[in-house]
């Protein structure tokens, strides 16, 4: 973070100090909320959860160096006390920002955020320095910490916002006000809690109605392939830069096909040019998520080639998200089990397809969460679309939900053995460790409360000849 001193910090976010013998002292090192990340000049915020009280630390991170502790009540050490930690971290966040002028981009949609998210982080790099959202943590408590790890010398901040609601993104919007903001699409995710994809798409627009008007520079970036996102240039008073494989985009994409290996390659078009992209990461839905990081860096001046050459070197900054290992023994592990969804499951489906050509294919998947009364025919769908794509073998972990791929797979045609229902992780681990022979491609994935990278991990650890270890 930017050096504040712990008397501005207290003024900021409306605070009592306590125990604190120099209110000049500043904080120099991260804002952080575990008590292990803690550093010489942290602020460690604490928080009361369900099962540990970050107070209970409070002692030992000042041992460990910190300035001083964010808190909801005097803890015997040098102490900012709060009525809501919460609010406070956002207060402090909201000054942050305003304070370092650093352009700030900001994204949302039903599914490719965070990969989406890391493109742009990558491709921006080439152009100043970048803070980004680590991973996913993109509600009211991650976005605030990323946005104070930005320092004097970020140029571009980059964050990832999440919703489980009417109002969250809104609410995100103020902590840290975007110039930028891009929505991706909207489909099916958490739609349980939401009750429907308008109303999805009501939440993710909440975005570009924060946005500054075009004359203050603001932008929106949209997805021209998605009606419910295309519709929400009228929400906006910003200028709307629209990205895709319509026609009508202003940075889009021709000649898409995928290499040999399953990763996409294409002829990126932006107003200021075009240039040809091949892509490290794998799976056709990379096209979409790189269109939209090109739209955002095109808006902030960079060139196509510029563009295309970021893009072309840029990786996978998360875990668990179409992470590709081959292991000694010729097997290919596709561990995509941090999150899903209907869309990015037959995205992963696709990609495994295409990485899969003349090998044999797995699918192990498991369930996808927050679906509501649409959970049995997405997980039909599901199965369905693995007998489509000439998928090997489905092995569908898990209870109803599994039982629900496997069925689908099953009317779709999938008779004999080419699904089959397993009741948990080590069951799949102890079927695919008995059947798995050199060349396939394995693909796990299942929400992430299913735990299923447990099952990619085990498969790491296996090799030909027992024991070994991965690539």
């Amino acid at each position: 973070m930017i050096a504040l001193s712990l008397a501005e910090i207290a003024e900021v976010v409306g605070g009592q100090t306590y125990d604190i013998p120099d209110p000049a002292v500043q904080v120099t090192g991260p804002v952080v909320r575990d008590s292990r990340e803690v550093v010489p000049g942290s602020l460690f915020v604490a928080f009361v959860g369900e099962r540990v009280d970050g107070h209970d630390f409070a002692a030992a991170v000042v041992e460990a160096g910190a300035a001083a502790v964010l808190a909801s009540r005097p803890v015997g050490v040098p102490a900012i006390v709060v009525d809501d930690v919460q609010a406070a971290l956002g207060a402090l966040a909201r000054h942050v920002v305003t304070r370092l002028g650093a352009t700030l981009v900001a994204l949302t949609g039903s599914a490719g955020k965070t990969s989406t998210k890391d493109l742009i982080a990558q491709v921006l790099q080439h152009r100043a320095p970048t803070v980004w959202t680590p991973g996913s943590l993109n509600n009211e408590i991650g976005l605030p910490l990323t946005a104070l790890s930005a320092t004097e010398e970020t140029k571009f901040l980059v964050l990832e916002m999440g919703a489980r609601g009417i109002g969250h993104i809104r609410y995100l919007t103020e902590l840290t006000p975007p110039r930028i903001g891009l929505v991706l699409n909207v489909g099916t995710a958490h739609i349980g809690e939401f009750g429907g994809r308008e109303q999805i798409a009501q939440a993710k627009g909440e975005l570009v109605e924060a946005l500054p008007t075009a004359e203050d520079g603001g932008t929106a970036v949209l997805n021209a392939d998605d009606p419910l996102v295309r519709a929400m240039a009228s929400r906006t008073k910003a200028k709307v830069l629209f990205f895709g494989e319509s026609d009508e985009a202003d940075v889009r994409a021709e000649n898409v096909r995928l290499t040999d290996t399953g990763q996409p390659s294409f002829t990126l078009h932006t107003p200021s040019g075009c240039s040809d992209v091949t892509m490290r990461l794998y799976g056709e839905h990379h096209v979409s998520n790189a269109l939209a990081a090109a739209a955002v860096a095109h808006e902030l001046g960079m060139s196509a080639e510029e563009i295309a050459t970021a893009l072309s070197q840029a990786g996978s900054l998360s875990r668990w998200r179409m992470e590709v290992t081959e292991r000694p023994d010729g097997v290919t592990i596709v561990n995509d089990a941090y999150n899903a969804n209907p869309e990015s499951m037959k995205a992963a489906l696709r990609a495994l397809a295409a990485m899969g050509r003349g090998r044999r294919t797995w699918a192990v998947l498991g369930k996808m969460a927050e679906l509501g009364d649409e959970a049995l025919a997405e997980h039909d769908a599901v199965g369905r679309l693995a007998v489509r794509l000439n998928v090997s073998k489905l092995v569908a972990v898990g209870g109803i939900e599994a039982s629900w791929l496997q069925l689908g797979a099953y009317n779709e045609g999938s008779w004999g053995e080419e699904s089959v229902h397993v009741s948990d992780a080590q069951a799949a681990v102890d079927l695919l460790r008995s059947e798995l022979r050199p060349g396939d491609v394995v693909l796990v994935k299942a929400s992430r409360s299913v735990g299923l990278e447990s099952v990619a991990q085990a498969l790491l650890e296996t090799g030909a000849e027992g024991e070994v270890a991965a690539r």
